[in-house]
């Protein structure tokens, strides 16, 4: 049996952004400053006959230059209706770009009105023009008509060349606040009958990214979706965005330390289709907000509604200032190495578990290090674990312990052993008393071959802390001590040394630096032999500038060295460049060659007897 189709007749549907453009300057949403400027500039007959309305899309430039080309040709006498299109000559710059449209547009503009006082003409994407037609356009633009006015638009004003930019008065659009798209929005649902929640139309109005005519287009989608009751929930299903519950939520479940189900909980995100990068981006975005909330001067600074104001308010109570900060800097750093992460989700899931291990359940910090020194440290060494009574290891545990030095309880310690235990804790005593030499410790041990099988430690032993006070003022003392031995001048030692022993040391230590890997330094020293003039002070001559800075850079080294292995605390160094000793070093083959000659003038025979080249 054939199908039967019902055909309905559909009314002409006209998008919102259609429908509910302004006609009048009062009717744009969120520039009041350019539409008072352009209503004061023709009331008092001071507008400019160039114009130039840049910004973003969306944002109102047309809106702005048609009603500007309808307002300057009304007189009071002619229809409200009435649109002078016979006046307003709109051109898409995008398709007429090249140097004949600009010709075809400078012949109309020589006819005058015959209606009304202006032409008006509307270049749309003035940016998209050629070089050369700017350069054709630059003469008529700079003295146009009394009766012409250009109104150019763009949301690209660094593409125009500045000699147009100069013959033109400039105004910047900017982006219209969520607030602003929200309230429009509103007024928009209310002639439409749409019953809707303020907090869907926020997330309309955020959506749009500050586009007027994103936020209509945005709006119908919606409502063909929902119908004439349009809430939170069904924006939200329909563009697939995130709501504040989500955030809110995944918030609460990390500040109770609940990793588990915090996995689950993305898991969920993940399975409806959102991406992972920007559920984390919008969780570094919420920490943002609950750390607008704590402070009242920036409270403003959050775009929600009332409902979703007091939610943010209640949240920002429970998660301190600190642990906002490192959430921020935890989830932003997983924002910027998403795109480049191989395993994307273990890159979230691992934020997440960071972002709940901050704070443990009882707000404390945790503790990153838990062993001052590691385990495997005594397993290396060969060290046996020693088993301690509970009733003992429960006493320890519990005794308080003093920063201050002090002589504590002997406190019984039975200890299974092995000769090898026995003797590690003798070597480890006398270890121990090499190290202490400030206080004297006083141990009584029972030999080994009593304690074969039981060992007791039951003396008293005074030790002082290595983190007592005592112990670090003791140190400080004893490293004044030293520094003042060290540096007293009259202590150190000057003996006399021969310039042959002074040769061999400067020679000993071009060899130590270029087994270091040092061999520029090493080379250096071997090249360049000093002597001692007659005051005794050691003068070396370097053939250049550069060799001399490389020197004065070795120098602390090199008089250390000097002064232990002369044994003398007073030598001086004399350095002098002569830019002609660069002649007697041989860099090339032919060089190397001539002073072989110059040593052996046999050498040159050789070559030419056994017809060698250099």
């Amino acid at each position: 049996m054939p199908a039967i189709f019902n055909f309905v007749t559909m009314e002409h549907f006209i998008v919102s952004a259609r429908k509910y453009r302004p006609q009048t300057f009062k009717d744009v949403v969120g520039q009041q400053a350019i539409t008072n400027t352009l209503l004061n500039a023709i009331e008092n007959n001071h507008l400019a006959q160039a114009l130039l309305f840049t910004g973003p899309r969306g944002v109102g430039k047309t809106s702005c230059a048609r009603i500007l080309a309808k307002t300057i040709n009304q007189d009071g006498n002619e229809h409200p209706d009435e649109d002078f299109a016979f006046n307003i000559f709109e051109l898409d710059a995008a398709s007429n770009n090249s140097v004949d449209d600009i010709r075809n547009l400078i012949d109309q503009v020589r006819i005058p009105p015959q209606v009304g006082k202006y032409k008006v003409y509307i270049i749309d994407e003035v940016h998209m023009l050629s070089q050369a037609a700017f350069n054709a356009f630059l003469k008529t633009l700079e003295e146009p008509p009394k009766h012409a006015i250009f109104i150019l638009a763009t949301t690209e004003k660094h593409k125009i060349i500045p000699t147009i930019l100069s013959r033109c008065q400039i105004f910047d659009f900017k982006r219209i606040t969520v607030t602003d798209a929200k309230n429009h929005l509103m007024q928009v649902a209310a002639q439409e009958g749409i019953n809707a929640d303020e907090d869907a139309l926020q997330i309309i109005a955020q959506k749009a990214d500050g586009a007027m005519r994103d936020a209509l287009s945005i709006f119908d989608r919606v409502v063909s979706f929902s119908g004439k009751n349009l809430t939170r929930q069904a924006v939200t299903e329909n563009l697939n965005v995130l709501d504040y519950e989500t955030y809110f939520k995944a918030t609460d479940l990390i500040l109770q330390n609940n990793i588990p189900q915090l996995l689950i909980e993305f898991n969920h995100i993940l399975a409806q289709g959102f991406d992972g990068h920007h559920f984390i981006a919008g969780l570094a975005s919420h920490f943002r907000d609950l750390l607008v909330c704590k402070n009242q001067a920036t409270i403003n600074l959050l775009e929600v509604g009332e409902q979703t104001k007091a939610k943010y308010l209640e949240q920002s109570q429970k998660a301190s200032h600190a642990f906002l900060i490192k959430g921020i800097e935890l989830a932003n750093d997983c924002d910027l190495k998403y795109k480049t992460s191989r395993n994307q989700r273990l890159l979230v899931e691992l934020c997440l578990m960071q972002l709940a291990s901050i704070l443990t359940p009882d707000g404390e910090k945790k503790n990153d290090k838990p062993y001052i020194i590691p385990p495997s440290y005594f397993k290396e060494k060969g060290i046996q674990p020693i088993k301690i009574n509970q009733e003992i290891k429960e006493k320890v545990e519990t005794k308080p312990l003093s920063i201050e030095s002090s002589t504590p309880e002997p406190i019984p310690v039975s200890v299974e052993t092995t000769d090898s235990n026995i003797q590690e804790k003798e070597n480890v005593q006398t270890i121990d008393q090499e190290v202490s030499s400030t206080e004297s410790d006083v141990v009584t041990q029972t030999p080994a071959t009593e304690t074969k099988n039981n060992l007791s430690i039951s003396s008293p032993r005074k030790k002082t802390s290595g983190l007592s006070l005592s112990s670090i003022r003791k140190k400080k003392e004893h490293q004044e001590k030293k520094v003042d031995s060290i540096v007293d001048p009259n202590s150190l030692p000057h003996d006399e040394f021969t310039e042959s022993e002074m040769k061999d040391a400067w020679i000993e230590y071009g060899k130590l630096q270029d087994k270091k890997g040092e061999r520029i330094i090493g080379s250096m020293f071997a090249m360049n032999i000093p002597t001692m003039n007659s005051e005794g002070k050691i003068q070396v001559e370097l053939p250049n500038q550069s060799m001399k800075v490389d020197l004065e850079n070795a120098l602390p080294g090199l008089f250390q060295f000097l002064y232990r292995k002369l044994n003398n605390y007073s030598i001086e160094l004399v350095i002098h460049v002569n830019e002609e000793a660069s002649k007697k070093y041989a860099f090339t083959p032919q060089d190397k060659y001539e002073k072989l000659k110059e040593k052996n003038p046999l050498i040159d025979k050789l070559r030419s007897l056994f017809d060698l080249d250099i």
